[in-house]
């Protein structure tokens, strides 16, 4: 009988020691988090003027987990807003060979302006298109240059052949 009851309770400081590493490890595991401050510069050719038209454009991509967030804002030289489109999806993959990553989006909102950069004419023609017909729009980032010591990275952002310098945020 005393040994039954030497088992039991071995077996219960046992299964509190085991149900105790496993919260310890939830609380301490943190998700994987990225984000990017990205900045480029946009000309838009306008050939029935004979003028080129200048717009800014910034783009931050937040993930958390497996969750990405795509904001591209979009500047007229004056500073004044020329639109943004912002898009929430998923990171379908993390490619480390190549540094890319590949997002799949489902949800945008748009706050279009009088004044819209081709660009953003363009991101909003294929989202939408591939949106509606596919119920998703994938896209890549492509870190083609990185200097961590700088928090410092040069990215091609495709579809839109879009290349940015980006700041890195920890």
């Amino acid at each position: 009988m005393a040994k039954r009851w030497v088992w039991t309770i071995n077996l219960l400081v046992l299964g509190a020691l085991v149900g105790a590493m496993f919260v310890i490890e939830r609380l301490t595991a943190q998700e994987q988090r990225f984000m990017l401050n990205c900045a480029s510069e946009l000309t838009d050719r306008n050939e029935l003027l004979d003028k080129d038209v200048q717009h800014y454009l910034l783009v931050d991509l937040v993930t958390s987990g497996s969750t990405a967030q795509v904001n591209y804002r979009y500047y007229s030289v004056d500073g004044s807003s020329a639109g943004s489109i912002s898009m929430q999806g998923k990171v379908d993959k993390i490619d480390q060979d190549s540094n890319t990553y590949f997002v799949s989006v489902s949800t945008k909102q748009e706050t279009p302006s009088v004044d819209m950069p081709q660009h953003m004419q363009y991101l909003s023609y294929v989202s939408s298109l591939n949106i509606n017909e596919k119920g998703e729009h994938n896209l890549s980032l492509e870190l083609l240059d990185i200097d961590k010591a700088k928090d410092y990275a040069v990215v091609l952002f495709q579809p839109s052949n879009t290349v940015c310098g980006c700041r890195l945020v920890h």
